[in-house]
């Protein structure tokens, strides 16, 4: 696993390789990963948007950015935690992931909170680990 913790913000990730879905022959690895969001501090907080940095085997880069997580914009009050599961194709047997989330505190403040930069490994690619 994976963890980060911004302004009392924190990520966790655990990243799946989802060999059912992958197709190694035709260059076409899957993998889901876990996110859940903690809010340990004092404030409220909603979750706006989301900027994911893709980056596979070979070092091509690619950028999701967008609104909410999972087709939601989560608020979290002091304490509460929201987790969700998604996933990303890769045309490499590895990669890893980073990113951010912008969030907006119940006064109207934005701020990014960071993701942690977590490994994408499938077992089709025994010469690295990201």
């Amino acid at each position: 696993m994976y963890e980060k913790t911004t302004r009392s913000i924190t990520i966790t990730v655990q990243p799946f390789y989802l060999d059912e879905q992958s197709e190694p022959d035709e260059e076409q690895y899957v993998w889901a990963y876990k996110v859940n969001i903690e809010n340990s501090g004092t404030e409220t907080v909603q979750l706006l948007n989301r900027h994911w940095r893709i980056t596979d085997k070979l070092g091509r880069l690619q950028e999701v950015k967008g609104s909410g997580v999972v087709g939601e914009q989560p608020v979290l009050n002091p304490g509460d935690s929201f987790e969700y599961t998604s996933g990303t194709p890769l045309p490499t047997p590895s990669g890893i992931m980073v990113g951010s989330y912008e969030m907006e505190s119940s006064e109207g403040e934005r701020f990014d909170v960071e993701i942690p930069a977590f490994s994408l490994d499938s077992p089709y690619d025994s010469a690295a680990v990201n």
